[in-house]
């Protein structure tokens, strides 16, 4: 199956809202709202316009399979940081579409000249920790019962972080994206 990645907009929030009730409750631990819910969704497309999230999607014929956003604060203290959030469907887990937005969004990083990037999961979420890694991620903290899921049960929530400025003078000095 081939996917299409592109930005996620006002038209896409009834998919958008299907593809959330779609995942495991867990999945969605990490993003301090409950994405289950339209007006989370609606602020959401909201911080979209107001340019304080970049956010792309994932689909196959229609139907949104991933979706990643890279959040940031041009405001505040850390407005040289930006947050990755990446979910992928369950049934297209391995099959590429989540390293695809990760790398879209890294390259969206670098359009806004972010100097560190950071991503947080449950430690258990060992596939998305291993592909956060492989493009440079390194775990950072480890915050222990963190977030809570509906039932009340307490869970760790990882952090990863990237250092964008160190990953561009590797590349430079390797040559790599050099014309």
């Amino acid at each position: 199956m081939t996917h299409r990645i592109r930005g996620f907009r006002i038209a896409d929030r009834e998919a958008m809202i299907a593809f959330a009730d779609s995942l495991p409750d867990h999945d969605l631990l990490f993003l301090g709202r409950d994405l289950k819910h339209p007006r989370v969704i609606a602020a959401w497309l909201g911080a979209i316009a107001e340019g304080w999230i970049d956010s792309l999607i994932a689909e196959d014929d229609g139907v949104i399979v991933g979706t990643a956003a890279l959040v940031q604060d041009p405001l505040g203290w850390s407005a040289h940081v930006g947050e990755i959030r990446l979910l992928v469907s369950s049934e297209r887990r391995g099959s590429g579409v989540g390293r695809d937005l990760l790398e879209a969004m890294l390259q969206v990083a670098g359009e806004r000249e972010l100097a560190k990037l950071t991503a947080a999961m449950t430690p258990d979420q060992v596939g998305a920790i291993a592909l956060f890694e492989s493009l440079g991620f390194r775990g950072e903290a480890l915050l222990r019962d963190q977030v809570r899921d509906r039932a009340g049960n307490p869970h760790d929530l990882a952090i990863l972080s990237f250092d964008a400025g160190r990953a561009a003078a590797q590349h430079h000095a390797y040559g790599f994206g050099a014309n």
